[in-house]
């Protein structure tokens, strides 16, 4: 049995692509996690559940609770016994990063893709690709909450016709900046539910507690509109009232005129306030 790795393909994609059924999908083969790797998932787990407490919206923390995967890299077989029941997820190996139309694929038949491989020591803090702590750490526990479960679905199947306009890159900034990136205002004042925050300790406590990054009420249409980075942490952030409000902002969009309208349009810079627009949490002098 193959070790799970970080091997770079000759696509410059990291992961064991050969073998891979075509839907991408790939066994786990937890057997083949080390000890090492164990400790290292312990370690990040450890460090990431500490923010989680005060920085993670009551939604993670309740469904990372329930996952119970503290103790070692977790086996997807064992998180979909949980999962199954709750929201009618299913959880599925991938070698990497796969294709958009396969991505959307799962995510319409409520398949959450999950990489197999885990990053390596020297990076801890910060990698540029998913690996199998962002994916489970990151993404699953919000997979327990019933909204992030069907917009999620709702999300996979809009992205056939994003595609066949020319317009994935205006949805792929409504995933980036609410499921990898997103805060939602919570009694307690603003909290983190985006997985590429949640995953990250120097972004998690940059977020929220940076007193210059730009914070702006969630606006679908700008956001579809607007740039980001994937090297640095965000210049900017959407937050959401509550998180029905994820879906009840899109049901009633009409992406088509949206699309036709932005599409060819060069995105906002990210962290750019625009004339009139008013950072989340500040009111008119």
């Amino acid at each position: 049995m193959k070790t799970p790795c970080t091997e770079t393909t000759t696509s410059g994609l990291r992961g064991e692509y050969e073998g891979a059924a075509d839907d991408y999908t790939v066994g786990q083969h937890w057997h083949a996690y080390t000890p090492e790797m164990h400790d290292r998932w312990r370690r990040l787990h450890a460090r990431q559940s500490a923010l989680v407490e005060t920085h993670a919206c009551a939604a993670f923390r309740e469904g990372l609770a329930r996952l119970d995967c503290a103790d070692g890299i977790p086996r997807f077989e064992d998180a979909n016994a949980v999962l199954g029941p709750a929201t009618g997820w299913q959880l599925v190996g991938v070698p990497g990063f796969i294709p958009d139309a396969v991505f959307f694929d799962h995510l319409a038949h409520r398949r959450f893709p999950v990489t197999r491989w885990l990053r390596e020591e020297h990076e801890l803090d910060y990698l540029v690709e998913p690996d199998v702590f962002h994916d489970f750490f990151g993404h699953v526990p919000m997979l327990l909450d019933p909204t992030i479960a069907d917009f999620l679905e709702l999300y996979g199947k809009a992205g056939a016709r994003a595609m066949a306009m020319d317009a994935l890159p205006m949805l792929a900034r409504i995933y980036w900046y609410t499921i990898e990136f997103g805060l939602v205002r919570e009694t307690e004042g603003l909290r983190v539910f985006g997985a590429g925050i949640i995953s990250s300790s120097g972004e998690t406590q940059f977020s929220l507690e940076d007193r210059e990054v730009l914070r702006l009420p969630f606006d679908p249409v700008r956001v579809m509109r607007t740039g980001y980075t994937i090297d640095s942490f965000q210049k900017g952030y959407f937050v959401l009232e509550s998180l029905p409000q994820l879906i009840e902002d899109l049901v009633g969009l009409d992406f088509g005129p949206v699309y036709e309208r932005w599409r060819h349009e060069a995105p906002i810079p990210a962290g750019t306030l625009l004339t009139g627009e008013i950072p989340f949490g500040e009111t008119i002098a």
